[in-house]
């Protein structure tokens, strides 16, 4: 049961862009709070920006550590790993039901 909600928590955080954007930045450097609000200071305020990472660090998607007077933001593999291993079920699945199709169609 707490694998599906985890899976839950994870899938609702990555509904939103931003959240997704947040993701797709920390996946190639760890980056501090500041450096990541600094990328929407035009759409949002620190403050919207933390509240987005919160929600992704509830999903356990990515971690937070304190280093200082600095909030580093990283991103959490085990997660996405169990994300992806929940969708590949679904593609094989689908790949077999259209490999099928590919057949009848052709005969």
């Amino acid at each position: 049961m707490v694998k599906h909600e985890q899976l839950d928590a994870a899938f609702a955080s990555l509904a939103d862009p931003t959240r997704r954007d947040i993701i797709r930045r920390v996946a190639a450097q760890e980056l501090s709070m500041s450096e990541i609000a600094r990328s929407y200071e035009r759409e949002m305020s620190l403050a919207a920006v933390s509240k987005h990472v919160h929600v992704l660090e509830r999903a356990k998607l990515v971690q937070k550590r304190r280093v200082g007077r600095q909030h580093l933001v990283s991103l959490s593999p085990p997660a996405l790993k169990q994300v992806s291993n929940y969708l590949a079920q679904y593609k094989k699945l689908w790949e077999e039901r259209l490999d099928r199709l590919e057949e009848y169609l052709t005969t």
